[in-house]
C-alpha cells in the first residue's frame, strides 16, 4: 500500500501549433494517503494534468514522481497497468461507464482480465451495496440518475482495492445536493477503507471541508492550507 505521492520539481508540457505549452511548472508536492486532499483552481490551471501524472496515466516531462520515494514513471506502460491496478482507483466527471452492461457488469470490467484471491461478482456486489446501489446491480445506465451513475463510477473505482482514490471533478455534472452527496460517499471511503483521496473541483465549499487545500494557477501550486476542518 502506497502511503506518500511526491512531486519533485515535475513539469509537463504538450505540444500546439509547433510550440511547447506548458501545463504544470516545477511542482513540489507531497500527498499521504491519509489526507483527503482537495486541488482547486481556475480552468486551465493544471489541476486536471496534475491528477493524471500523479495516476501514472501521464509522464512528466521534467523532474519526477515518487511513490513511497521509489520512481516507477520510467516502467513499461504494462508495468505501470499493473501498478495502477493495484495502487489508483479514477473517478472522473464523465462517468465513462459502457452502456451495454448492467451496473454489476460495469463494475466487474476492472477484473475481466486480472487474477485476485476473491470472487470477482461478489466483491463487485459488495461495493456497490457499499455506494448504496444494492437494487441497482442489473440496471443500465440509461436507467439510472446522474447521481447513481456517479456512484456506480466509484464502485467500479474501489473494486480492486487501492490505496489512492482520484477523483477529477466527480460533482462537476451533477446538481448540488448529489454533488455533496458523492463528496459525502468520498469522505466516507476514505474514512472506512483507508484511501487517501485526491479530489479536484471548481466548488469551494466542498473544498473547505477537506484536511487540505492545494490552489493552483497558471501551472503552479500558490497556496497549501493544512488542516482544514471538515
Amino acid at each position: 500500500m502506497i502511503e506518500k505521492i511526491s512531486c519533485c520539481d515535475a513539469g509537463r508540457t504538450f505540444q500546439g501549433d509547433g510550440i511547447e505549452i506548458p501545463a504544470i511548472r516545477n511542482v513540489t508536492q507531497e500527498f499521504h494517503r491519509t489526507d483527503f486532499t482537495a486541488i482547486v483552481g481556475p480552468s486551465g490551471s493544471g489541476k486536471s494534468t496534475l491528477l493524471s501524472l500523479l495516476g501514472t496515466l501521464e509522464r512528466p516531462n521534467s523532474g519526477t514522481i515518487l511513490y513511497d520515494d521509489v520512481e516507477i514513471i520510467k516502467k513499461s506502460n504494462k508495468n505501470l497497468a499493473d501498478f495502477r491496478f493495484h495502487e489508483i482507483g479514477f473517478i472522473f466527471q464523465q462517468f465513462h461507464l459502457l452502456p451495454s452492461l448492467t451496473s454489476l457488469e460495469n463494475v466487474l470490467t476492472p477484473l475481466f482480465a486480472r487474477k485476485v484471491s476473491y470472487s470477482k461478482i461478489n466483491r463487485a456486489k459488495e461495493v456497490l451495496t457499499q455506494v448504496g446501489l444494492s437494487n441497482k446491480y442489473n440496471s443500465l445506465p440509461s436507467q439510472l440518475s446522474g447521481g447513481q451513475q456517479q456512484r456506480v463510477a466509484i464502485a467500479r473505482a474501489i473494486v480492486h482495492k487501492p490505496s489512492w482514490l482520484l477523483a477529477d471533478e466527480p460533482t462537476g455534472n451533477l446538481d448540488t445536493e448529489t454533488g455533496q452527496q458523492i463528496f459525502q460517499l468520498l469522505q466516507e471511503l476514505h474514512h472506512k477503507e483507508g484511501c487517501g483521496v485526491i479530489f479536484v473541483t471548481h466548488d469551494e465549499t466542498l473544498a473547505s471541508k477537506a484536511d487540505k487545500v492545494i490552489t493552483m494557477k497558471d501551472g503552479i501550486i500558490v497556496q497549501e492550507l493544512s488542516g482544514v476542518k471538515r
